[in-house]
């Protein structure tokens, strides 16, 4: 078997497909584009699901790739097994109702065990097969050669992921000889069990059936092959190394580890579990905020988080106590630029991203670390488990996903009471936001529509009405010659001004008609091949299929689309203008009346920031930019700087919006002439959707203009209720207002005070002594919460050797104080009293032990409160 580096492996597999027919698919962000059942790409097929359900037809039916993958389900084995990772790489081969089971087999086999390609050994693979897939098996036997003892039987070889495509697999194993163990079934020493031995190297998955929602199972329209190994497995066979870890794929990283603790990996087994959570987690991170995750609360932004803060408590093992995970990107972004050039080109500012979050993980891990001791401490001695309040307390308080803390614990022979923990988690909905990820099913496959390959072409670039023919009618998923008025209709037209909705432009609306009928379009989407399938109700007459028709586009909502989406893409450039090239956008919608757009920041946009982008916009907007579009080669398109958009999909030619020198990108939609045409561009929110995402709405044209005479109005209205003659009058006429306001509040403030002195009379003789303390227990008269402390303060400057607890009615609700001398504070908290006393009026509160405030919903049990902490001070 050849030794070969892992990049070399990886392109090997590319090349050796390449030769066979298959178009290479570039490996797709890690953040799943038009896809919210997924929170990470987590497999080589996810980013092709749109070819096997049916949705769309591929330029080529054979592909290949190399796809990063992310999978967060085995965090906790991470770093105590050979092979569990969060980060790796898919080599994939994929049919898309081309070759089956036959050339997909041949095709395994030839680059495992060609001297050209991985020159494996045959005597040492191994393969199993479904029971029931008698041609895998004759294949495999009669095609290959393989002995009926090398062929094993698992009922398990079926992949099924619900609804959708499904089918049985076969796999390949590759033995790595007697060192790794003796033959055992009982141990489960063979191709398929649980062992290191034996090491499944390929993965063939035949898709050849429907799941359907009643669970019956049909056969496919279209059969699909998806097959493929982890890169990282096949490094380590390629390599003869033990574990994934010794590979070159991990290897510096480890020394660069190896390098900031002063430890060597391989010499103690405590320590090389922290160097491999360390190197995989490094990976993961670096790759996700490269593809435009960000640290964050929710989502797969609280998985980063984890991940790194996992990585740093681990580090702790190595006698690491300082942020370094982020000095490890670059040996990172070195490993893989071969072919993933992205970590390199964005590595300041992952550094940035991580030794942010590093930074502020360490102010607060050594306390909350020494708070779970106590935990700990406290659950041994009294044999429980530990409380879901204090664990919450962790995650809310100090930053420790619960996942860490459980695995704290674990280490020490704990459990939580998670029951209680999901309780006190009920508001934040992390677990039901990462729950996404466990709906990953696909379409069903339409045959109906992946047989329609007429041709129609789009002509709305350039027209917004067009004389044309209908091709094709659907109703109820069928293919018919004509319909009904009051019909559903799916359809497609010989040529169409409509715009299928792409790359957040929503799509066109209008009518086709002829002198007979109308048909209203309501929606409009991409065939399967590629065709512009419209959507819409008939509203009188009888459509039928080789019709002439007037095609017709909604003029003033066209008009409108296209100034929203030219303005997205000046939106775009005044972002990383203003904000950084960091910023890349993560969706965006596009309406007549509005546009939406997401895009990657660490943080919320001061209002200095946000005015300035606004200001770069309608700048560019009122320098009259010439918008040229154009086709031509990627390559080009790269040289002249295009940008490419977010969700889109390029083939070798692409069309390039050029509004020169100020944005350049890639984009398939509909534009204005001229920059001047938006008219006025205006930023109506800035807001965050969570995981490190921040969203822009904003308004172009007469819907700004609208919106702007809507705060003109409301400012006349201010104007004329302040009584300023001018509009410059306005402000100053509004501060003079708050003055008056504060002066007034402060005299009211004054005056309850006074009032209250008068009828509290002389304080010094309402004190009493409890237990040999002086207390003064009192209900006071105040106006509000905030006022029950300056009248504290009165009291304290009169007594200042005594407990003072003030009591208070603001409005229907309690409101409390305590205060404890300095030198009384080891006999008696403040923070005790009012804990003690609030429940009395169904409240709850506390502080330090010289000053604790609460409050309370019932005040007609104001007096049995008073008298309850008196009774409480007596018993201490």
């Amino acid at each position: 078997m050849k030794k070969l580096k892992a990049s070399d492996i990886r392109q090997s597999y590319i090349d050796f497909f390449k030769e066979k027919g298959h178009m290479v698919e570039p490996s797709q962000p890690l953040v799943p584009i038009d896809d919210d059942t997924l929170l990470w790409i987590n497999s080589g097929v996810a980013t092709l699901k749109k070819y096997f359900d049916g949705r769309e037809t591929p330029k080529q039916p054979r592909i290949v790739n190399a796809q990063k993958a992310i999978r967060t389900n085995d965090i906790e084995n991470v770093g105590f097994t050979a092979r569990h990772h969060t980060f790796f790489e898919m080599l994939g081969n994929f049919s898309i109702g081309d070759y089956f089971k036959k050339e997909a087999i041949e095709f395994a086999w030839e680059f495992l065990t060609s001297d050209k390609w991985m020159a494996m050994e045959p005597e040492r693979l191994y393969v199993t097969i479904h029971p029931e897939d008698t041609e895998a098996y004759k294949l495999w036997h009669e095609d290959i050669g393989l002995e009926e003892s090398r062929i094993i039987r698992i009922e398990d070889n079926f992949w099924d992921i619900g609804e959708g495509p499904s089918g049985p697999n076969t796999e390949i194993f590759y033995d790595r000889g007697s060192e790794y163990g003796q033959d055992d079934p009982e141990e489960e020493m063979y191709p398929g069990g649980e062992n290191e031995r034996y090491l499944e190297v390929w993965n063939l998955v035949f898709s050849e059936f429907n799941h359907n929602k009643d669970h019956s199972y049909t056969p496919l329209p279209s059969q699909n092959i998806d097959t493929g190994m982890g890169l990282e497995r096949m490094a380590s066979i390629s390599q003869d190394v033990r574990t994934n870890y010794e590979t070159d794929l991990f290897v510096p990283i480890i020394k660069e580890v190896e390098n900031v603790s002063g430890k060597t990996y391989l010499k103690d087994e405590t320590q090389d579990v922290a160097f491999k959570v360390i190197a995989d987690h490094i990976r993961t991170i670096s790759f996700a905020i490269s593809d435009g995750a960000l640290p964050a609360n929710e989502g797969r932004g609280y998985v980063l988080r984890r991940l790194l803060r996992r990585a740093v408590r681990f580090s702790q093992t190595l006698d690491i106590n300082e942020p370094f995970m982020y000095a490890l990107v670059d040996t990172v972004a070195e490993i893989m630029e071969p072919y993933y050039p992205n970590v390199k080109e964005k590595s300041d500012f992952i550094k940035r991203v991580i030794k942010s979050e590093e930074e502020r993980f360490h102010e607060t891990l050594e306390e909350g670390l020494s708070i779970l001791n106590q935990f700990m401490k406290d659950a041994k001695s009294n044999n429980i488990e530990i409380n879901g309040k204090d664990a919450f307390k962790l995650y809310d308080t100090y930053g420790f996903p619960i996942e860490l803390t459980e695995e704290i614990a674990s280490n020490e022979g704990l459990s939580i009471d998670m029951a209680t923990f999901d309780t006190e988690m009920d508001k934040q909905k992390t677990r039901a936001r990462e729950a996404r990820q466990a709906s990953q099913s696909m379409q069903v496959q339409s045959e109906v529509l992946g047989q329609i390959d007429t041709e129609s072409k789009f002509v709305g670039y350039d027209v917004m009405d067009t004389t044309t023919t209908i091709t094709d009618l659907i109703k109820d998923g069928e293919r018919v010659d004509s319909v009904e008025a009051g019909d559903e209709v799916h359809f497609i037209l010989k040529e169409t001004p409509f715009y299928a909705v792409s790359g957040g432009q929503v799509a066109d609306k209008g009518t086709v008609s002829n002198e007979t009928f109308e048909i209203e379009v309501t929606e409009v989407i991409k065939a399967p091949n590629g065709q512009n399938l419209h959507t819409g109700k008939v509203k009188f007459g009888e459509p039928s299929i080789h019709q002439n028709v007037e095609a017709s586009v909604n003029h003033v909502e066209r008009q409108d689309i296209k100034k929203n989406h030219s303005a997205t893409h000046l939106l775009h450039a005044a972002l990383k203008e203003v904000l950084g090239d960091h910023v890349n956008q993560a969706g965006s919608l596009v309406e007549s009346t509005r546009l939406r757009f997401d895009f990657s920041h660490f943080g919320a946009m001061t209002d200095d920031e946000i005015k300035q982008v606004e200001q770069r916009v309608n700048e560019e907007i009122w320098n009259n930019l010439h918008v040229s579009i154009e086709e031509m080669p990627i390559e080009e398109a790269k040289a002249k700087g295009a940008m490419a958009l977010f969700g889109e999909k390029y083939g070798d030619v692409v069309r390039v919006v050029d509004m020169g020198p100020f944005s350049i990108e890639l984009c398939g939609g509909i534009h204005v002439t001229n920059t001047s045409e938006i008219g006025l561009f205006k930023i109506v929110s800035e807001s965050g959707t969570g995981a490190g995402v921040r969203r822009i709405e904003a308004l172009t044209g007469k819907e700004a203009f609208r919106y702007l005479e809507t705060i003109q109005n409301h400012f006349n209205d201010v104007k004329a209720s302040v009584k300023a003659k001018t509009d410059d009058q306005v402000l100053q006429k509004v501060t003079e207002l708050q003055s008056k306001e504060k002066e007034l509040a402060k005299t009211l403030e004054q005056r309850n005070k006074e009032i209250t002195k008068l009828k509290m009379g002389n304080v010094e003789d309402q004190v009493e002594t409890i237990n040999g303390i002086k207390v003064i227990a009192t209900e006071v008269e105040v106006s509000n919460p905030k006022e029950i402390r300056s009248t504290m303060d009165d009291f304290k400057s009169k007594l200042q050797d005594t407990v003072i607890i003030l009591i208070s009615d603001v409005g229907g609700k309690v409101s409390m104080i305590a205060t404890v001398p300095k030198d009384l504070t080891q006999t008696i908290k403040a923070g005790d009293i009012i804990k003690e006393m609030a429940p009395v009026v169904d409240g709850k509160g506390g502080g330090r032990p010289d000053m604790a405030q609460g409050g309370g919903t019932n005040p007609d049990k104001i007096t049995d409160a008073l008298q309850f902490i008196k009774n409480y001070i007596k018993s201490l």
